[in-house]
């Protein structure tokens, strides 16, 4: 079974080792499957099996340097193409290739320029075949080569899109977790502020009870001593607290805005005196809560009560605190603004997960959502002996979306976990900037839709300029009209003839009549044979019109 487990574990490691030379293989076999049909089929005495050797060879050369140099492979088929026809078919697969694994356009483009030109100087100047000829040539070299290419750039700045668009994605989940882990470092440093208010408090009243005991009379000279001691130890500690504290405060920010030893019902009490209808439900051992949970009840009830004088004026709010077991669930709930729903203020969205933190951090979890009637409920489930960092298992927390805020309208319902806020990441150096990533993505947005207008509207328009071209060369002095053809009469000697033009058009494919001469009528754009004039003895034999 060991065999087999690592015989598997090693298969994904083997299959992409040989996956690229598997493909090669396979393209190498289908590229070169006209060539050996056309050689085979029938045999070719001459020299064949030699030309089927050296065809294979050149393919094998095309696919072999198709992965680094692509304009390499599509120059060696285009090459192989003037002594074997069958390498066209290769051309549109090298091309595509040549397109799509090309990092720039320009080397490209020059070598379709050259390949052009070079094909226009061979075929009308050194070998005089014709315009047709010419023609069908530059037509393969468009449709086979051209298009290709540029399908295969498009689907190349379509996969960079995919790439940029990726690593967007990438930069903004970097972005918005290292904004929760600041929200997150900033709460733990409310807390500590806290807790050095509270503590200094308490050390406070302690040095200054010492110094009480050490003036006392009745205290032997030992003892007062111990509690000078006791009351120097104590005064720096507090010193030392409120060093160590002090390096994690902003440099503009305040102490804290709750007062040391306040209660959800001083809470209540002050909301209600600045005119708030706000209603406690509460037993009363339960306003005042040991260790953490207390600060953090405190802290629920504070946003909510400021989340609902801000966004619901006027509209009534229940603070309830309730046992549960051997926690005690906090839930704060306001209703629908009187005056209607008020437009949507801009949020930064770290209320939520501050608050989250300090449930968090408390032991509990937290929840928020609207009320279907138009309100909102905040909801903190906190362990009555709270251990720091450890959450209640048996509350279970559902899904809700990390980027909300308390001060303002969530969009569903649920609890925040810690692995709601985030996954541990930050967005330190060594990644891409969210703003480097937005461009990147714009300008690969701009590259796909620029590539495919060309792959469109390129082929369209180099077809109608070759047309365009080639019209004039190949019926310059071909056409013939039709009342001219009309009035021709068999048997007319050839110079006798009204009208016939002087130079004929090639002859179609296949067309092999002894004595016959092809002329057109004009038809656009390919200028193809329309009259069949047979002569025989110079005079002429028989006239037709040919069927397009």
């Amino acid at each position: 079974m060991g065999i087999l487990g690592r015989l598997v574990a090693g298969a994904p490691s083997w299959a992409y080792r040989w996956r690229r030379p598997l493909v090669d293989v396979l393209l190498w076999m289908v590229v070169a499957a006209p060539i050996v049909v056309a050689r085979l089929t029938p045999p070719d005495p001459r020299f064949g099996a030699v030309l089927l050797v050296g065809s294979l060879a050149v393919l094998a050369a095309a696919v072999a340097s198709a992965r680094r140099l692509p304009l390499v492979g599509l120059l060696l088929v285009v090459l192989g193409s003037l002594v074997d026809g069958n390498f066209v078919f290769a051309i549109p697969v090298f091309s595509y290739l040549t397109g799509r694994r090309s990092g720039g356009a320009a080397p490209a483009a020059v070598l379709f320029s050259v390949i052009a030109v070079g094909g226009t100087v061979l075929n009308l100047g050194l070998l005089d075949t014709g315009a047709a000829t010419w023609f069908l040539l530059a037509s393969v070299l468009l449709f086979a080569g051209v298009f290709p290419w540029l399908v295969g750039r498009y689907r190349r700045q379509q996969q960079e899109l995919a790439d940029a668009g990726r690593r967007h994605v990438e930069a903004l989940a970097r972005e918005r977790r290292g904004a929760a882990e600041r929200i997150r470092l900033r709460e733990r440093a409310r807390i500590a502020e806290e807790m050095h208010d509270s503590l200094g408090h308490d050390l406070s009243l302690i040095a200054l009870r010492s110094a009480a005991l050490e003036l006392a009379s009745d205290l032997a000279p030992g003892h007062r001593a111990a509690v000078g001691e006791l009351r120097a130890s104590v005064a720096a500690a507090t010193e030392r607290l409120h060093d160590i504290i002090g390096v994690l405060r902003d440099e503009d920010g305040s102490a804290g805005v709750r007062p040391v030893g306040e209660t959800v019902s001083d809470l209540v009490a002050g909301a209600r005196e600045a005119g708030m209808v706000v209603e406690l439900d509460a037993p009363p051992g339960v306003v005042e809560l040991p260790g953490m949970t207390g600060p953090a009840a405190h802290r629920v009830v504070r946003e909510a009560l400021t989340n609902a004088a801000r966004y619901a004026p006027g509209a009534p709010v229940a603070v309830t605190l309730a046992l549960d077991g051997d926690g005690i669930e906090v839930r704060v709930r306001n209703g629908p603004p009187p005056a209607g729903p008020l437009p949507r203020l801009a949020s930064s969205g770290s209320g939520l997960l501050a608050l989250a933190e300090r449930v968090r951090l408390a032991g509990g979890v937290l929840a928020a959502a609207p009320c279907p009637d138009g309100g909102f409920a905040v909801r903190a489930r906190l362990p009555a002996d709270p251990v720091a960092g450890v959450s209640v298992s048996r509350w279970p927390a559902g899904p809700v979306e990390p980027g909300a805020a308390t001060d303002g309208p969530l969009p569903s319902d649920g609890a925040l976990s810690d692995g709601a806020l985030s996954d541990g990441g930050s967005a330190g150096g060594g990644f891409e900037r969210p703003a480097d990533a937005e461009r990147r993505l714009r300008e690969a947005r701009r590259r796909v839709r620029r590539s495919l207008l060309t792959a469109l509207a390129a082929p369209a328009g180099l077809a109608l300029a070759l047309s365009l071209v080639y019209y004039p060369f190949a019926t310059a002095g071909t056409v013939l009209d039709e009342p001219t053809y009309d009035r021709m009469r068999p048997g007319t000697a050839r110079s006798d003839l009204p009208g016939l033009p002087r130079r004929q058009l090639t002859p179609p494919l296949g067309a092999s009549e002894p004595g016959c001469e092809y002329y057109t009528d004009g038809n656009f754009p390919l200028a193809e044979p329309t009259w069949r004039l047979c002569f025989a003895d110079g005079r002429l034999a028989s006239k037709e019109r040919i069927a397009q």
